[in-house]
């Protein structure tokens, strides 16, 4: 189906309606916030740490390449800053709100299903010897050989999350949405061979992959945890687009399927109308008005499409 706009479908003019249609959504996304803060809250699992598994978890404490705080940024302020900059574009708040909800849902589920994996792993990080033994002298039980830290609570809390990466996870689930979206809006798979066009998709996969890659060189993160949370975050991230968009490579891909249900349920004469007016080259004609005393031309468009309509809506009047 062509780009066809039958009228700017805006926020004033559809916003509430849209929004009102999903608004049990907004409710789950909501709930699954609060599950996510809880999450983080409980205590992780703590799986059991001997002396001779100390050999792997002896690298050093570093701080955050990336930090906490920039991975909503990047994964999540940024691919709505370009969901908005293309809703400017195209007037289509269908578009624009379904792209929000779908990014939110990305990030969220991928953010509870990550908190969830973690608390019940307990895997220890690389760097677990320096958390639970902060001045180097470390401590065992004497039958069963595992750890007695003293280190602080909060630190060897955060010292139990290490499977799955959450930097990575929520990178892939929010880039990997603006990923799908791209290749959507700039119709990567058209079959015409830009390769431009992929270099633009896979712009946000890389530096959700250079984040990921980050977590290993800062030891936070051991690479299974840091592969097993870009595939989660990138699979959610696929499952919640498709949810609300077609494939990029279909006919339709550019836009959401709001939009073309909206479009289906317009009159199929006004819909062929709307081409024959956008596709039909306007021409000029001279008028005379009358209204103004008989001395004032002016002109009007004259379209064949336009003029029959006119006409049907003038014999019904007579």
């Amino acid at each position: 189906m062509a780009d066809i706009q039958l009228g700017a479908h805006t926020i004033r003019s559809h916003g509430t309606k849209v929004v009102k249609f999903h608004k049990h959504d907004w409710i789950i996304l909501v709930l699954l916030a609060v599950i996510d803060v809880i999450l983080n809250v409980i205590e992780p699992y703590h799986r059991f740490v001997g002396r001779d598994m100390m050999t792997d978890l002896r690298y050093p404490m570093k701080g955050n390449t990336v930090p906490f705080w920039a991975v909503p940024l990047i994964g999540v302020v940024l691919p709505i800053f370009i969901i908005a900059a293309m809703y400017y574009k195209k007037n289509n708040v269908y578009d624009l709100h379904n792209a929000i909800l779908g990014l939110l849902f990305s990030v969220l589920i991928t953010a509870v299903l990550t908190d969830a994996i973690k608390d019940a792993v307990g895997r220890p990080r690389p760097d677990f010897f320096w958390r639970c033994f902060p001045d180097g002298i470390d401590k065992y039980d004497p039958f069963t050989t595992g750890v007695i830290c003293h280190g602080e609570k909060s630190v060897i809390k955060e010292g139990h999350k290490s499977f799955p990466s959450g930097h990575s996870s929520w990178s892939f689930a929010g880039l990997g949405f603006l990923a799908w979206y791209l290749s959507g809006k700039i119709k990567a798979f058209d079959r015409k061979g830009h390769v431009a066009k992929l270099c633009i998709v896979l712009l946000p996969l890389l530096c959700a992959a250079l984040i990921a890659i980050s977590r290993v060189d800062d030891y936070w993160h051991h690479w299974q945890d840091v592969f097993t949370g870009g595939s989660l975050g990138l699979v959610v991230a696929s499952v919640c687009y498709l949810q609300f968009f077609p494939p990029p490579g279909a006919a339709d891909g550019w836009g959401p399927h709001a939009y073309f249900r909206v479009l289906a349920e317009v009159p199929a004469a006004t819909i062929l109308a709307a081409t024959n007016l956008a596709s039909r080259p306007a021409e000029m004609e001279t008028i005379y008005d009358a209204s103004e005393g008989g001395n004032h031309l002016g002109l009007r468009e004259s379209n064949p499409t336009y003029n029959d309509m006119e006409a049907g809506a003038g014999d019904r009047r007579l």
